[in-house]
């Protein structure tokens, strides 16, 4: 990897890396592997934009150079980040940046630090005897389920770019190999702050916190317990993320430590997926053999990663160790709380409600409990509430193998909506700009990853990736896109990509 002062794409990036400036003894400084033949199969014009890039620039031979890790930006500091981190519960001292690097930051068109980092990009000291290469399939379904995730309104990191290596990577066979450059607020996560307290070195939690703060919660500065606020507003985007997650039916699949970010965004799409029809037991990880990770799971684990960034920061919450634990208790004991709070709001709008009742959680809660069993799409049973707004019931009905459970349910909603001022076709155009037409349907995308990975056709890649930059479009010319599987995903699997 090497400086290219003749590649005027390497001049783009007016870089201000703070991570590298601020956090020495974070991070170890690192090389990108240099790969055969660097092929640029997608830039994404309108992040680049949003940035203050220029797309057309990178969307050439040089840009693939820079996006490969074949040639250094101007101003990058490549480094991989350390970090430790509970998966599946079990302790992992050290992890770390195994097979990304961070180039930098730069501070987009509104103001806002981003971290920009390739991912696939070769081994580095956090390896641990992996190769730290990508493979095709899992960068473009991070560069799918990433953009869905955006133009669902949900906090993600984000694809720039996708390139090919013209090189084979081994796994269980050869694959053609691929490194994704990841845009993000930036990449610290609750494992991150693991870390340095399992050492016992507390000046490093304490000179991370402050930067985190200084970096996404500046509004905290100045408050009487700096770091016990810290806790309590991570603990609120978090709770608001879940509950997004909960509301279109996403999967994470893999809730590590490591992989929740302080920041609040969506991070590291492995075996993520959306599900079908409606079981709170939906797991779709190979890996996740006992459900840890199921969708119902999803906002307890949060807590219990949550539970595990309290611990690192007890003694700067407290000098006292005993009222610092009871402190942080109280903060980590208000999750729930946080959580219903941000899940119910968001059902309130996915139900067409504009006012606010003591009776509506029962009422989300009783909508969710009639699909159970029902073998009911998760997705259409929202979408297709804004028909029966209009007074067709007739999709909703079709969805549930017994449809009484929802006619019973559907009287109580409908006295619901009585009380409220507001026309039956302003209350459905509100309900259709908050339940989706189109998600990344499980099979839809594997059949896109697979088209391009086994036979170099990126077509369906390119054409559900326009599909669901607007999901909650009708689109009628793609309208078979918004439709389930004819027959059940049950048996389907998701991998890390590892």
């Amino acid at each position: 990897m090497m400086y290219a002062p003749n590649n005027p794409a390497t001049r783009q990036f007016a870089f201000d890396n703070s991570y590298a400036r601020e956090l020495e003894g974070f991070y170890v400084s690192c090389k990108a592997a240099q790969v055969a033949r660097p092929a640029l199969v997608k830039l994404n014009y309108q992040l680049a934009e949003e940035l203050g890039l220029d797309a057309a620039a990178l969307d050439s031979e040089e840009g693939a150079r820079i996006f490969a890790g074949n040639e250094i930006p101007l101003g990058a500091q490549p480094l991989a980040q350390a970090y430790a981190g509970h998966q599946f519960g079990g302790f992992s001292p050290q992890l770390g940046d195994g097979r990304a690097l961070l180039l930098g930051e730069v501070i987009d068109r509104k103001g806002q630090r981003r971290d920009i980092q390739l991912k696939g990009s070769g081994s580095t000291p956090f390896s641990r005897n992996g190769d730290g290469r990508a493979a095709l399939g899992p960068v473009l379904r991070e560069y799918l389920i990433g953009e869905a995730m955006h133009a669902l309104g949900i906090p993600t990191t984000r694809a720039l770019a996708a390139v090919t290596t013209g090189e084979l990577i081994h796994r269980e066979t050869p694959l053609p190999g691929a490194v994704l450059t990841r845009i993000a607020a930036s990449h610290i996560r609750v494992g991150t702050f693991q870390l340095f307290a399992a050492r016992g070195e507390q000046e490093k939690v304490r000179r991370l916190a402050d930067y985190v703060i200084e970096r996404h919660y500046p509004e905290l500065k100045g408050h009487a317990n700096l770091y016990l606020a810290l806790l309590h507003s991570v603990c609120d985007r978090q709770a608001a993320l879940v509950a997004s997650w909960m509301h279109v039916g996403f999967i994470h699949g893999v809730m590590n430590t490591d992989n929740m970010t302080i920041s609040g965004e969506t991070i590291d799409y492995g075996p993520c997926a959306f599900m079908d029809q409606y079981d709170p037991a939906t797991v779709f990880s190979s890996i996740d053999t006992h459900g840890r990770y199921a969708y119902a799971n999803q906002p307890k684990i949060a807590q219990w990663n949550l539970a595990r960034l309290a611990e690192t920061l007890l003694p700067l919450i407290d000098a006292d160790s005993n009222r610092a634990i009871a402190r942080a208790t109280e903060v980590i004991h208000a999750f729930p709380e946080q959580y219903e709070r941000h899940w119910l709001q968001g059902m309130r709008a996915k139900l067409g409600l504009l006012s606010e009742n003591e009776a509506d959680l029962n009422l989300a809660t009783g909508f969710i409990a009639a699909m159970v069993k029902q073998k009911v799409d998760y997705t259409l049973a929202f979408r297709y509430l804004a028909d029966a707004v209009l007074g067709d019931e007739d999709k909703i009905r079709a969805l549930f193998a017994d449809a009484s459970a929802y006619d019973l349910w559907s009287e109580h909603w409908r006295a619901r909506l009585a009380r409220e001022e507001v026309t039956p076709e302003g209350r459905a155009q509100a309900m259709r700009r908050i339940n989706p037409a189109f998600i990344a349907r499980n099979y839809r995308v594997e059949q896109a990853l697979s088209a391009a990975v086994e036979r170099g056709d990126y077509a369906p890649f390119e054409t559900l990736l326009k599909i669901l930059a607007h999901p909650f479009d009708e689109q009628p010319e793609f309208a078979a896109f918004a439709e389930p599987a004819l027959e059940g995903q049950e048996g389907y699997r998701t991998f890390c990509g590892t």
